[in-house]
């Protein structure tokens, strides 16, 4: 079913559904059981998915896939593993971009295409040396089943994916991004495949207020940088169309 895949991934398993892959993968890690490094737990019928900030996130089922990776963090210093997340939507950028082109991460945590929404990515801890990486991606979603107006899908593109290549690239692409974190920078691969460095936004952060400004760089610890500022967490609003 995943041959590409699963020549990738050291453990792979498909839910025919389940109610979150990454609240799933997080307890079996925090129950001992054995998952790799880029260990693989995925569905394509997700009932009760979760964005950042704990919004909720629900698709039809088959219309979108849920991926959710292991990550051994032990060799990755903490102070690096905030860009962990964004990591994993460059490789997935790089990924969708095969089939799609056009791809791009918004920061922290979105990919996008012609300024529409295609994939969500979700980091979350589960044990002192493991974290999650949780992806959800519209692949066979209609139009009509795009949840906001500003989402898109491969069905809606015109793209029949091919989810196990899909998956293999992501991959492919994750395990030397994070090998390259484990020993150092990755903020240049990062940079290339963030199409908000460069565009004016504004961040609304977590307490309430708003910055408008440039988005100029991402900071050592992956923070985006406003105007020379950097913010840890916000909604990012781009404030003119992708380029």
């Amino acid at each position: 079913m995943w041959p590409l895949s699963s020549a990738v991934s050291p453990r792979l398993v498909e839910a025919p559904f389940t109610g979150s892959t990454n609240a799933d993968l997080a307890a079996a890690l925090r129950a001992g059981e054995h998952w790799p490094h880029l260990g693989v737990l995925l569905t394509r019928d997700q009932r009760s998915g979760r964005g950042r900030l704990d919004r909720g996130w629900v698709a039809p089922a088959g219309s979108s896939l849920a991926i959710s990776v292991a990550i051994d963090a032990a060799r990755i210093p903490a102070l690096r593993r905030g860009w962990i997340p964004l990591v994993a939507g460059t490789a997935m950028a790089g990924a969708a971009g095969e089939q799609l082109g056009g791809v791009g991460v918004k920061w922290p945590n979105d990919l996008l295409v012609g300024g529409r929404k295609l994939c969500g990515i979700l980091a979350e801890v589960a044990t002192a040396d493991r974290i999650v990486v949780g992806s959800g991606i519209n692949t066979r979603m209609t139009a009509e089943q795009l949840p906001i107006e500003s989402a898109t899908s491969f069905e809606v593109l015109g793209v029949e994916v091919d989810e196990d290549r899909l998956l293999a690239s992501y991959l492919t692409r994750l395990g030397p991004l994070l090998e390259k974190l484990a020993h150092g920078s990755v903020r240049d691969e990062v940079g290339e495949a963030c199409i908000t460095l460069g565009q004016r936004v504004t961040a609304h952060l977590p307490g309430g207020d708003a910055l408008t400004g440039t988005a100029t760089g991402l900071a050592e610890d992956g923070r985006l940088e406003i105007d020379g500022t950097p913010i840890g967490a916000g909604d990012i609003v781009h404030l003119r169309p992708a380029v």
